[in-house]
């Protein structure tokens, strides 16, 4: 394992019966960096977490975490991350304060210590306010910040997420991933799970896709997208009525374009800033006026559909890890 790398997956299989939930994956995640764990429901992702944290042993293959070996040294590996699983762990009947003070004492951390952290780490998840109310009264958004402080007050340096932001409204997700810049940006590593195509491109480095078990594709949102196609460039008219004039001039551009005439949207394929750039001045020379053109790329969803034959669908989540059952 390189120095520079925090976190590697060599050649992982898991076995649950006849199932091979997961079959042959190997990835390095270098250090300060956030990989995207990216896949649909049941393709293994939960499985390879719950492996790399030592929380299930591999049927064959290894890890390593900070150096470490999964099989070989669990508990250095243990001391050296933190966990968010799918599910809020924190205890519905003590306030924000106590569940962070009851993890230190597991932590072994000195009292001192964890006073001091407790008041940070309420501070910084916007829950100072709600340090003394019982957790049970905290909302879905406020028990994953509670759950993401506890898993932070012994400060790892390797942090998996397994699925953190699911069951989130939008507001509440947009908090949590600015929450998790600021954490790469101090140099935390991070192991991300997600369904959610939005966060992985919002948020990863690398990105891995995993379905039925196997590593299907790797690289970065970049790459990932010009595998599912070419750009775009995208056309919005003022007015219906210059639509066939419109399609004529792109067409001397592009061989194919799309007319979506609800819309008064024209969309051409496009090798990149150079094809968007002739097109508008083709169109600033004709006199037609636009609302709006733009480069469009292909999107995760475009990737994600392309590699597996479907769209992701977050919605189908589980929020239950279960071993036997690969997530």
């Amino acid at each position: 394992m390189s120095a520079s790398s925090a976190v590697e997956a060599i050649d992982l299989v898991k076995h649950f019966g006849d199932n091979r939930a997961v079959d042959g994956v190997s990835f390095v995640v270098p250090t300060g960096s956030v990989l995207g764990l990216l896949g649909p429901n049941g393709a293994g992702k939960t499985t390879l977490v719950r492996m790399l944290t030592t929380l299930s042993v591999p049927t064959s293959g290894t890890g390593r975490v900070a150096g470490f070996d999964i099989r070989e040294q669990p508990n250095d590996v243990r001391r050296s991350m933190g966990l968010t699983g799918q599910a809020a762990t924190v205890d519905e009947l003590l306030t924000g304060r106590e569940n962070i003070r009851l993890i230190g004492g597991l932590y072994g951390l000195s009292r001192s210590y964890v006073r001091e952290a407790s008041e940070h780490l309420l501070d910084r998840f916007d829950l100072t306010a709600a340090a003394d109310r019982m957790a049970k009264t905290y909302s879905g958004g406020m028990r994953r910040r509670l759950d993401l402080a506890v898993s932070l007050l012994a400060t790892p340096p390797i942090l998996f997420l397994d699925e953190p932001t699911t069951g989130l409204d939008p507001q509440s997700r947009s908090g949590l991933w600015e929450v998790l810049r600021e954490l790469v940006g101090e140099g935390t590593t991070l192991v991300l799970t997600t369904q959610y195509l939005e966060e992985a491109d919002h948020l990863a480095d690398e990105i891995v896709v995993v379905d039925k078990g196997r590593v299907i594709a790797a690289g970065t949102p970049t790459q990932l997208k010009d595998r599912a196609g070419q750009a775009s460039v995208v056309v919005t008219l003022t007015s219906a009525a210059d639509l066939d004039q419109a399609a004529e001039l792109m067409r001397s551009h592009s061989s194919e374009v799309h007319v979506e005439r609800g819309s008064r949207r024209l969309t051409a394929q496009a090798g990149g800033l150079g094809d968007m750039t002739r097109i508008a001045a083709v169109f600033e020379r004709s006199g037609i006026e636009l609302d709006d053109l733009g480069l469009a790329r292909p999107s995760l969803d475009d990737v994600f559909l392309h590699l597996t034959g479907h769209r992701a669908d977050p919605s189908s989540a589980s929020d239950q890890t279960t071993e036997g059952v690969a997530q």
